[in-house]
């Protein structure tokens, strides 16, 4: 409402009416708080039509009325603060709510003051890590290299001083169980996580001790064979063969290259019988030995994951190491892990492969099968599986029967321990093969340019169909041989040297076989004679799109070395670590984490699968299944026409490469490949 104004220049304020809107019907438990805000909202929409409705004053001397007026209601209350938001609505005009004048606007002959403004005290930070020590270790939230960063950790590892972060995995389970088969996947998987990982096997020492054939005779830390025995193993040399290999390499300093002149012993199923007294302090000596040098690896070399590969079979061994590893460094994640077996199959399938380890190479296959299952028997006098004594002691397991085919977690807590149990649940035996390969030749690749949606050039349209072709057949080859291969074991009651297969014909001849490709056009026209085929599943998944290169989309190497120099010599520097500038931009850390879950799909599936993917893709695949290090992954060569078939096994893979004829039409199989680098950069 307007102001009155008088023929004088006297301005006379009229009050301005209010008016409270009716509040709507709200619940009872939240009617009267919601009346108030209503309430406030009027008072405060009041305030600010009353300050926009008062003209400003010219005048340096206001008159009277008007001044004791302003300077009435400016006047400082002496009452509390009101603390809701209907008493700052009502206490606006006293409290110096909204449509208040400053006073310095009011007051008869005031002038604005020309002091400076008090200087701004920003709070002092309180218990600050220069200031004063942390006292509670620091959390144990997920690291993941390339996707986490930190003061403490710029590059995402796990950092040395997150000890809680850190894992113990103490392997349990009778022989021939898989613990080996599990603690080298376990390996792999974390390994191409980039976090750092190492396998610690007790039987390796105790064929150290032992002298026996096969033994290694060097560490990582130790160069020197002789270095590596320590006062264990020196001990378990002396009560095992009456000498000391570190007083025989001083008189024979030419004979101490190699542990096997050292008598050896015979390691046979009494070594291992839990009455034998002798034989059970050796073992734990070993055992503890073992431990400690993992336990260096975690706490002085920086190491993330330490795995102690034993039986660990009775609940005084892992009462022992549990207790040592917590005297040592009472932070440290433990966890054990037990591979059960009730398949009796997959039992005697490896049982059959124990004899060709380093115990038993060279031997009777009869004699030493026989002796294995008198060790068998022997652990199995003394074994506690987990479970009643760990719960009733919080301690975290994880147990595994017939290799993931049921899998019971108790009380896991960080990110690795979670990580690795959900890549424990994805395990599977099935007999399948697994096909990497890149699309065909793109219009973009024939220009040089990086990423793109281009679409395939004739010759990569070829490539498409003579890539159906030949996985058609090799599908059906496979088939034939998986069926003849049971068909023999059954006959001489032996059964087949890799994983357990179906025991039906037809389980077989049904396996279906799923082409995954990724979002982008040359990944999906290259699958199109797949789409057309009904006995083909063909998907495509976004996760297996090309790294994104950023700002540098549509460029060349040749464009980017020029333009970019500073960007180009950092990539090529670290390739591994290094991200491409600008919105989306990648790098190959980000596509090891994006594929996490595509790896675990992989392993889990029954079925054949074949991705027709890209470069940085194929890469990243490629050195999980093949277990590469990180050096290796970004610099790996996979060009375009290159086609590789992997098959799981109990330890291991089966690996074959084909290579494109484009005169024949076929696939070429490359004999004794193995992976290498790129000499040549290039799409």
């Amino acid at each position: 409402m307007p102001s009155a104004v008088s023929a004088e220049g006297d301005t006379t304020r009229t009050p301005l009416p209010l008016s409270f809107p009716s509040p709507a019907p709200v619940p009872f438990v939240r009617q009267r708080q919601t009346q108030h805000s209503a309430i406030a909202k009027a008072l405060m929409s009041n305030n600010t039509q009353k300050a926009t409705a008062m003209p400003s004053v010219s005048s340096s001397s206001p008159p009277d009325n008007v001044a004791a007026q302003d300077f009435a209601l400016s006047k400082p209350s002496l009452l509390s603060p009101p603390t809701t938001t209907l008493g700052r609505a009502l206490s606006g005009d006293t409290m110096g709510g909204i449509g208040t004048k400053d006073p310095a606007e009011t007051l008869p002959g005031s002038t604005p003051s020309t002091a400076p403004g008090s200087p701004r005290l920003f709070p002092i930070r309180q218990n600050s890590g220069s200031s004063t020590p942390r006292i509670r270790p620091p959390p144990t939230t997920l690291n993941i290299p390339g996707m986490t960063r930190s003061r403490v950790s710029p590059d995402g590892k796990i950092a040395q001083r997150d000890v809680a972060s850190k894992l113990v995995i103490i392997m349990v389970g009778l022989p021939a169980r898989g613990k080996s088969y599990i603690t080298k996947k376990i390996h792999r998987y974390v390994s191409w996580q980039q976090h750092e990982v190492k396998i610690f096997n007790v039987g390796n020492r105790r064929r150290v001790a032992a002298g026996g054939p096969g033994a290694p005779v060097t560490s990582e830390h130790n160069v020197n064979p002789i270095d590596f025995v320590d006062a264990p193993t020196q001990a378990a040399h002396i009560l095992l063969n009456g000498v000391d290999p570190n007083e025989k390499s001083k008189s024979d300093a030419s004979d101490a290259t190699s542990m096997s002149d050292v008598p050896g012993m015979d390691q046979s199923a009494k070594f291992f019988d839990p009455m034998n007294t002798k034989a059970a302090i050796i073992r734990d000596k070993l055992a503890m030995s073992t431990l400690d040098e993992l336990l260096e690896f975690l706490l002085e070399h920086g190491g993330s994951v330490g795995i102690l590969d034993a039986t660990n079979s009775t609940i005084q061994r892992r009462t022992l190491l549990f207790n040592h590893i917590k005297e040592r460094e009472p932070k440290l994640g433990i966890v054990f892990i037990e591979s059960v077996c009730e398949n009796q199959k997959l039992l005697d399938t490896n049982k059959r492969l124990k004899l060709s380890g380093p115990d038993y190479k060279g031997k009777d296959p009869q004699k030493s099968l026989h002796d294995f299952e008198k060790r068998i028997k022997a652990y199995q006098s003394a074994y506690v599986p987990l479970g009643e004594y760990e719960e009733q002691n919080g301690m975290q397991y994880i147990k595994m029967i017939d290799v993931g085919s049921k899998v019971v977690h108790y009380r896991l807590a960080g990110f690795l321990a979670g990580n690795i149990a959900s890549y424990l649940s994805t395990f599977n035996l099935a007999p399948r093969q697994i096909w990497i390969t890149r699309h065909g030749k793109s219009v973009d690749n024939c220009l040089g340019k990086l990423g793109g949606n281009s679409d395939l050039t004739p010759e990569g349209r070829i490539y498409g169909r003579n890539l159906y072709n030949f996985i058609t057949r090799k599908r059906q080859e496979w088939t034939v041989a998986q069926g003849n291969r049971e068909l023999e074991g059954a006959s001489n009651g032996e059964g087949s040297q890799t994983p357990p297969f179906p025991d039906t014909q037809g389980d077989l001849e049904n396996k279906n076989f799923c082409v995954w490709t990724s979002m982008l056009k040359r990944s999906i026209e290259t699958a199109e004679d797949f789409e057309s085929d009904d006995d083909y599943d063909v998907k495509a998944w976004e996760m297996l799109n090309e790294l994104n290169a950023g700002s540098f989309e549509g460029l060349t190497y040749k464009e980017i070395a020029e333009k970019y120099p500073d960007q180009f010599e950092q990539r090529s520097k670290d390739k591994l670590h290094y991200i491409y500038p600008g919105v989306g931009g990648e790098g190959y850390l980000q596509i090891i984490a994006r594929m996490r879950d595509m790896v675990r799909e992989i392993e889990r599936i029954h079925d054949h699968v074949l991705i027709i993917g890209h470069r940085s893709v194929a890469r990243v695949l490629m050195a999980y299944f093949m277990d590469l290090t990180r050096d290796d992954i970004a610099d790996l060569d996979v060009p375009l026409g290159m086609l590789y078939c992997i098959e799981p096994k109990p330890y291991g893979i089966e690996f074959h490469a084909y290579k494109h004829n484009m005169e024949s039409g076929w696939f070429d199989e490359l004999e004794g490949y193995k992976p290498q680098k790129e000499t040549e950069k290039g799409n």
